[in-house]
């Protein structure tokens, strides 16, 4: 016991010799170049190289960003001019949806439809889908539930019952929610 408690005071007094006071790092830079100006260039030129590595890497994030963003802005470049078609279209599909019931209507349908199937096609060239389909299943990221009918049998929860305006992507990117009556 007398060993245990000899060897615990030698410890004390090795940590209280190992305790250093606080010392200002700038301030014993500052006495090392004043000693020897070969290490305070050697200090300045590690200060310049890490300035310029970080130079290096800042320009190297940027230049990935930029082309991140170019080839989003290529890619989302229609998005706009579709965004300003919508209505046209959904005019195009109201004007389809009437009887026409004389052989001028009928003429006037016909040049209606080449011009909705024209733009149709265009759209689908340039990447732009409708969305919102009846028994597709409820998304909210792509569907507007405007509103709701009671399900059955026939027709779960969470399905679309009726689509009042189609929705649009391009891409990934929804342009507009389809307006959609769900099963609920």
């Amino acid at each position: 016991m007398a060993k245990d408690k000899a060897k615990k005071v030698d410890e004390e007094v090795v940590e209280a010799e190992v305790e250093t006071p606080d010392v200002d790092t700038a301030q014993v830079e500052e006495e090392v170049v004043k000693i020897d100006p070969l290490v305070a260039l050697q200090l300045k030129y590690d200060d310049l190289d890490d300035k310029y590595l970080r130079a290096q890497a800042e320009m190297q994030n940027m230049h990935s960003r930029f082309a991140k963003e170019q080839v989003a802005a290529v890619k989302y470049a229609t998005q706009g001019l579709a965004k300003d078609l919508l209505p046209v279209i959904d005019n195009l599909e109201r004007a389809l949806a009437v009887e026409a019931d004389d052989e001028a209507a009928n003429k006037i349908k016909t040049g209606v439809e080449m011009v909705y199937n024209t733009l149709q096609k265009v759209l689908a060239d340039n990447n732009i889908v409708a969305i919102g389909a009846v028994d597709e299943p409820f998304d909210a990221n792509l569907h507007q539930s405007i509103q709701v009918q009671p399900a059955d049998d026939e027709h779960p929860a969470d399905t679309i019952a009726t689509v009042m305006q189609k929705g649009y992507v391009l891409h990934d990117r929804v342009i507009r929610p389809a307006m959609v009556a769900i099963y609920n």
